[in-house]
């Protein structure tokens, strides 16, 4: 049941969605979480720190290492950890024994550059084998991996390298020859500059080396030195409404986080064929797209394409896919193409379809059960969180709209800020305030780079301060509201924007929905929604008055929009989150600020 995000009183309300009854796919294998409370009660990090084998000789905790050199040395060696497959549909195996190869390799192209503990590596490139083998073999060497989006036009990644001091540069020659070149003299940390290209491609371009002609030169043989678990591994770089960018700091320690959240959260299994659609310019796509998959000695599909539904179904069912992670953005997308084409594909290997980025709207966990005879899984997480910290786990039932429950060893509270230097918890269920979790999971951010005082800003009370609004139900089930800057406050109500753009979501007209609050003089400020429609509908007046009216009987007036507006899309980042500052930047006038993380038209 999903329990009004706008009443604040804690009052018991009719749930608009139905409980989904534990994911039918569990016939397919016995979840690794079934017993909730028990694991809760008997997990420690320590004890999930025992299932990684760490350096040899107690030589600390090293993501390289419980990624590829411990399963490549075992069993697993000539297991496939990653599938790629090109734009034009060729494909390209690794083996574990590939890449404790190529990743060996790297580092040693590394070490005789000079770079070593604590240098930031940036790549910027798209998914592509040799993003992740740089990423790897960095790793290795004790520098810091900081992955670029390769969308990003030319003045978010100088902001970006800039912030990190990042001394090597990994792209390949187009990104080079279209985004960097011109920035060379406005860079002043980057020493280097390694092109991943076609043999000879790279030959003519001043001030850079060929990566894969270093890659063959070097030696395969490494042995990763000594790591501290708390040594900076990544560095993951996040918007925030004002000002530059904030680089988040996170540890090798981080790994322990990975794997395990892994486990309970993306029901991991031996043999699972898994596929994280989030591009690794983002921390999805690295914490769950190269490091939680390849600790568990799992193959993992890498679709350098952009998103195309009928691509994407091909490869579920090619490739026979058991785990999926997605984002609600591209879930969406798929629902607009129509039951009509999922029903085209038979996918029995899948049994997981988990989702993250922003809060999944209740009719599309219901759509997953319609199109793929299982739901959709939740979770809520951040960049700063380095992991998954509330899910929906395939042994529970679902309560579409709700993030889930905390992960074993995350402890998760509802509280509200006195000042700046304490809060208070909310007890009440259903009532709404700031998500806040206790400090001491491996994976949390040990710091804003350069930044030390936003960084203390965040941690008020003993506990991190999310930014996220929400309630948690009597059941322990979390719900998000919005981000404590997007919630809007009309004539005493608290509204929450998602849940209002969900709704508008259900009408068959809508594709996307983006709401914010708009001042007003009298109720402080009125609803105000941007709707982009579905092909074949036009924005009428007439459609206009059929969406305020619509959503006036579902959500009542006190919360409903009061105004409405067509566009032809709405304004996401690369992430696929909403960004509603955006919207409201332009509905007022104010400068925009920073939209290097703008999702391209």
């Amino acid at each position: 049941m999903r329990p009004s995000i706008h009443s604040g009183r804690g009052e018991p309300v009719e749930p608009r969605w139905p409980t989904i009854t534990k994911d039918p796919a569990n016939s397919k294998a016995v979840p690794n979480l079934v017993d909730y409370e028990r694991v809760c009660a008997e997990f420690s990090w320590s004890h999930a720190r025992a299932a990684l084998d760490g350096l040899p000789g107690g030589g600390g905790l090293n993501i390289a290492h419980e990624a590829v050199d411990r399963h490549a040395a075992g069993v697993a060696r000539h297991r496939i950890a990653l599938r790629w497959l090109s734009k034009e549909g060729a494909q390209r195996n690794y083996t574990y024994g590939d890449l404790l190869d190529r990743t060996n390799r790297f580092a040693n192209v590394l070490t005789r550059l000079g770079v070593g503990k604590g240098d930031p590596v940036a790549v910027l490139a798209g998914r592509i084998p040799e993003l992740y083998i740089a990423a790897l073999g960095a790793l290795k060497t004790g520098s810091v991996f900081t992955p670029l989006f390769s969308a990003f036009g030319p003045e978010p990644i100088e902001a970006r390298i800039n912030i990190a001091r990042a001394k090597v540069l990994v792209t390949t020659d187009a990104l080079y020859r279209k985004k960097i070149e011109g920035l060379r003299r406005s860079l002043p940390s980057l020493e280097h500059v390694l092109l991943i290209g076609e043999p000879g491609s790279v030959k003519n371009l001043p001030g850079t080396r060929d990566f894969r002609a270093l890659l063959a030169q070097a030696d395969n043989r490494f042995t990763i030195p000594p790591t501290d678990p708390e040594a900076i591994a990544l560095l993951h770089f996040t918007s925030g409404t004002t000002g530059k960018p904030k680089g988040a700091v996170h540890v090798h320690q981080a790994v322990i986080a990975h794997h395990a959240t892994a486990r309970f959260a993306l029901d991991f299994h031996p043999g699972d064929v898994f596929w994280c659609t989030a591009d690794p310019g983002w921390v999805t796509g690295t914490s769950y797209g190269i490091i939680a998959p390849l600790t568990h000695g799992l193959t993992s599909i890498i679709d350098e394409a952009e998103f195309d539904a009928e691509r994407w179904y091909g490869i579920l069912r090619a490739e026979q896919v058991t785990v999926w992670y997605t984002a609600p953005t591209a879930i969406r997308m798929m629902m607009r193409v129509g039951l009509e084409t999922a029903k085209k594909f038979d996918l029995p290997s899948l049994r997981v379809l988990a989702s993250v980025g922003e809060p999944l709207n209740p009719e599309a966990v219901v759509w997953g059960v319609e199109a793929f005879g299982r739901p959709f899984h939740d979770n809520w997480w951040q960049t700063e969180t380095g992991g998954i910290m509330i899910a929906n786990y395939p042994a529970m039932d679902i309560r579409p709209g709700s993030m889930g429950r905390p992960l074993p060893g995350i402890d998760v509270a509802i509280v509200r800020r006195i000042g700046d230097a304490s809060v208070e918890l909310v007890e009440t269920p259903d009532t709404e305030g700031e998500l806040a979790l206790r400090p001491g999971w491996p994976s949390m951010f040990r710091g804003y780079l350069s930044d030390d005082e936003r960084y203390r800003k965040c941690f008020v009370g003993g506990y991190y301060l999310t930014g996220d609004l929400a309630t948690r139900d009597r059941d322990g089930y979390y719900w998000f509201i919005g981000r404590a800057d997007d919630v809007i406050k009309s004539s005493g109500h608290l509204i929450g924007p998602f849940e209002v753009e969900s709704v508008l979501l259900e009408h068959p007209a809508v594709a996307e929905a983006g709401v914010i609050g708009k001042p007003d003089p009298v109720a402080l400020e009125i609803v105000k929604a941007f709707v982009a429609l579905k092909p074949g509908h036009e924005p009428t007046d007439a459609l206009r008055r059929e969406l305020l009216g619509f959503a006036r009987v579902r959500l009542g007036a006190a919360v409903a929009p009061r105004e409405i507006d067509f566009c032809p899309t709405i304004p996401k980042n690369r992430a696929g989150k909403i960004m509603r500052r955006l919207l409201k930047a332009r509905e007022l006038g104010l400068p925009e600020g920073d939209t290097s993380t703008l999702e391209a038209s």
